[in-house]
């Protein structure tokens, strides 16, 4: 299980823990085995996860960024710890735009749908993404064709939450290919336990309900 392979990552206060969203696009970037050679970027790295599993697969170059200091310190910590090589950056998708183009980008971006202020690097940046929980997934769409070389390939994680299909559509307007390649229902965390009254009033939750369905898509650029 991924969950037993990375057990010796280390999370400090502020940072986002992986978690299942965490663990299925783990696996999903195993079994697309598409790092190997390949210069990988993995944007919200948080823990550094991601990027350490690609640096793990044997990717010629692995960058990761956050917005988050907290988190570029846990994931330079953590990257030293696993025994591999990954340059950790302070900095947003704008700033990693510059560092592109990539043969492969990875991103647990946030996506939950909240009215809280998008300030700051606070813990809750990590999840907050406005009311439709797409401010992060959308400026990642729109940055794709500057992220990706041609041929290369994108995994994203999404909630229900935040209109995986909406990701599709845009992706696809570029001519890019994108479609969902895994999906995993999972009890509500903390986090979403938290929100679930806000969700219930917006009319995004039905009332009881406490599990969403978690996406990985795929993009590639051809």
């Amino acid at each position: 299980m991924t969950q037993t392979r990375f057990a010796h990552i280390e999370v400090d206060d502020g940072v986002y823990a992986p978690q299942d969203d965490s663990w299925l696009l783990c696996d999903a970037l195993e079994d697309c085995d598409v790092v190997a050679g390949k210069r990988v970027l993995d944007i919200c790295t948080g823990s550094g996860i991601l990027a350490i599993e690609a640096a793990l697969k044997g990717a010629r170059e692995a960058v990761a960024y956050d917005i988050s200091p907290a988190a570029v310190a846990c994931a330079s910590s953590n990257a030293e710890r696993a025994g591999v090589d990954v340059d950790v950056r302070l900095g947003t998708l704008a700033d990693a735009r510059y560092a592109g183009p990539f043969d492969v980008v990875v991103s647990n971006p946030p996506y939950v749908p909240s009215d809280a202020p998008l300030e700051g690097t606070g813990p809750n940046r990590a999840w907050d993404a406005g009311a439709n929980g797409r401010v992060v997934l959308d400026e990642l769409c729109a940055l794709a064709p500057d992220l990706l070389v041609p041929g290369g390939t994108m995994l994203i994680v999404h909630s229900e939450f935040s209109d995986p299909p909406q990701t599709i559509s845009k992706m696809e307007q570029f001519g890019f290919t994108a479609r969902v390649i895994a999906t995993r229902t999972v009890d509500f965390g903390p986090v979403m336990t938290s929100y679930a009254e806000r969700l219930e009033a917006a009319g995004l939750l039905e009332p009881g309900r406490r599990e969403e369905e978690l996406a990985v898509i795929r993009v590639d650029r051809s």
